[in-house]
């Protein structure tokens, strides 16, 4: 059986569009409780970030679960990976994140946690499918859910991210700017450095439920860049609305990217005796990550885009560290899943490992020039399977014998055909990128 409504990441859509919708969400509450209680006493953990759409779904699945007779625990608006841990030490047997991450206010999307502060299990969101297409009952009124709210969230998870650095750490002398995007790290993130010792500056942290993401966060780091430079920090740091995604930004208000960030965590690791196997990216981690590993006899493998694919490519090899280059970074030595403010303290003690500035630290990975070119074609065939350009793709791949490769990737949301090619040459890596292009583009003819 398929998914209908479960994507890669849970289910998203824009606020009032289907599935995005109060009646849904009340009846997805009322399905994910009724599959949750067949595995017995039922306990779920309710997040948010700050999207002013999130009142309205929490209270509809608020209402849904406990019809189902499941207890609600609220959390309010905390980040993604916060429920993830705290679904874990509440004992729950669910947590449910109301979130859109990285997206404007007018989407927002549902993502669950097992009880393990891991993805539900396939058979969990096949169950829950199951139930949405069947009609919604009540349970007798002596078995309706209770409904309370953990008003120390906040606090728990704060001591948390501290712990992922070892007792007595201090970052006394560092200055920060922290930009929270107007989203669920508004209140933790600050309270997190500056009790390790750092001097921050905060940054878009004043969410009115309709500026979340809006020209701040990782996705927009202009701001961040200035304010580095004007304040003449030694770095900045740029979270996403969730909180599950970090970009940072060196002393020169130079971006450093996910990949950068990665490696600075995986060397520090490795130097410490204490990376385990290898790192894992994806197909669009830059080739400058891959070939900067090698050189320290690093293991690097790639996974499908998208968390979840690297998280299970982490548990299928035992490892512990591996992220995009988007900013989503996971460490398993600490955590379940994505968490920016773990992955950005584990960069701030690499830094400090080694006593070198993040610009200084980040010019051990030299990053290939990337070209990447969207081809629009008219539906139809793949134009990624056809043989002349399979043979063209192969041919390119072996003229940069290792030192350079190819991707070609059909967009799940739009008929787009991604043409990507990286190497160590720009104009080279330029050439090629367009000669596929092209072919692509007359295939589809």
């Amino acid at each position: 059986m398929s998914k209908k409504y479960f994507g890669t990441d849970g289910i998203r859509g824009r606020v009032g569009e289907y599935p995005i919708t109060p009646d849904f969400m009340l009846k997805l509450g009322w399905a994910a409780g009724m599959a949750f209680r067949k595995m017995g006493a039922c306990k779920v953990l309710v997040g948010k970030d700050t999207r002013i759409s999130g009142y309205m779904f929490e209270s509809a699945l608020e209402a849904g679960l406990t019809s189902a007779g499941a207890d609600v625990m609220l959390l309010g608006p905390m980040p993604t990976p916060a429920i993830a841990y705290l679904t874990r030490t509440f004992h729950a047997q669910a947590g449910i994140v109301i979130s859109a991450s990285h997206n404007p206010h007018d989407d927002n999307g549902i993502k669950f946690f097992s009880g393990k502060g891991t993805k539900l299990p396939d058979e969990v969101e096949l169950m829950i499918e199951e139930l949405l297409d069947t009609p919604m009952t009540v349970v007798e009124s002596s078995k309706i859910g209770k409904v309370s709210r953990i008003n120390d969230a906040s606090g728990r998870y704060i001591e948390f991210c501290k712990g992922s650095v070892p007792t007595g750490t201090s970052f006394e002398g560092l200055k920060i700017v922290v930009d929270c995007a107007h989203g669920a790290t508004y209140k933790v993130a600050p309270s997190v450095f500056r009790e390790l010792g750092a001097e921050v500056v905060v940054l878009a942290a004043q969410p009115n439920g309709l500026n979340i993401n809006h020209n701040c966060g990782s996705t927009h780091t202009d701001s961040l860049q200035a304010a580095v430079l004007a304040e003449q920090a030694d770095l900045g740091i740029a979270f996403d609305g969730d909180g599950d995604r970090v970009l940072m930004v060196d002393h020169t208000g130079t971006v450093v990217d996910g990949d950068e960030l990665l490696f600075i965590i995986a060397r520090d690791l490795h130097e410490r005796g204490k990376l385990q196997g290898g790192v894992v990216g994806t197909l669009m981690s830059n080739l400058g990550l891959e070939l900067a590993l090698a050189d320290l006899d690093i293991p690097f493998v790639r996974a499908n885009v998208g968390d979840r694919y690297v998280i299970s490519e982490l548990l299928e090899r035992n490892w512990v560290i591996g992220g995009e280059n988007s900013g989503h970074i996971v460490c398993f030595d600490h955590t379940t899943t994505g968490d920016a403010i773990i992955a950005a303290l584990q960069v701030l003690m690499a830094l400090r490992a080694r006593n070198e500035s993040l610009a200084l630290s980040r010019q051990a990975l030299r990053k290939c020039p990337q070209v990447l070119i969207n081809v629009r074609f008219g539906g139809g065939a793949n134009p990624i399977e056809h043989a002349t350009v399979q043979q063209a793709s192969e041919r390119v791949t072996q003229a940069m014998a290792g030192r350079g490769r190819v991707l070609l990737r059909k967009s799940g949301t739009e008929p787009l055909v991604r043409v990507m090619v990286e190497g160590e040459d720009e104009a080279q890596v330029r050439g090629y990128a367009e000669e596929l292009a092209k072919l692509v583009t007359e295939v589809s003819a």
